[in-house]
């Protein structure tokens, strides 16, 4: 007696019997249904975006720095303050300096070649 894998698949909380053509549809009813209802939730969440933008909401995590703190920090940076230093200064951490001021690699790399 061979029995397929599809055979065994039982419903744990429903007690579907996948075996019999009767279970086999109602699984597939079931199925049908729940994919429906996730692609409800997904056209709803894209709709509530899209009018939480139009009310002119944007999501995300806010910026740990205005953009007038950005150019104060950059011009400190310029001047020699080291970017632990800003860091400390602004309240941010040393990851959010290096987010908004990389170091540029090219510039390291020419400077060690003269």
């Amino acid at each position: 007696m061979q029995v397929s894998i599809q055979q065994l698949v039982y419903s744990l909380t429903d007690a579907i019997d996948t075996s019999t053509s009767a279970g086999r549809f109602f699984f597939h009813v079931m199925s049908a249904l729940a994919q429906m209802e996730r692609e409800l939730i997904v056209e709803r969440t894209k709709a509530g975006l899209a009018a939480a933008r139009s009310r002119g909401r944007i999501g995300g995590r806010p910026y740990s720095l205005s953009s007038a703190q950005q150019e104060q920090a950059k011009k400190l940076l310029e001047s020699g303050n080291s970017r632990k230093q800003l860091a400390l200064l602004y309240g941010v951490s040393l990851a959010s300096m290096y987010k908004y001021f990389p170091v540029n690699r090219n510039a390291q790399i020419s400077s060690d070649e003269k």
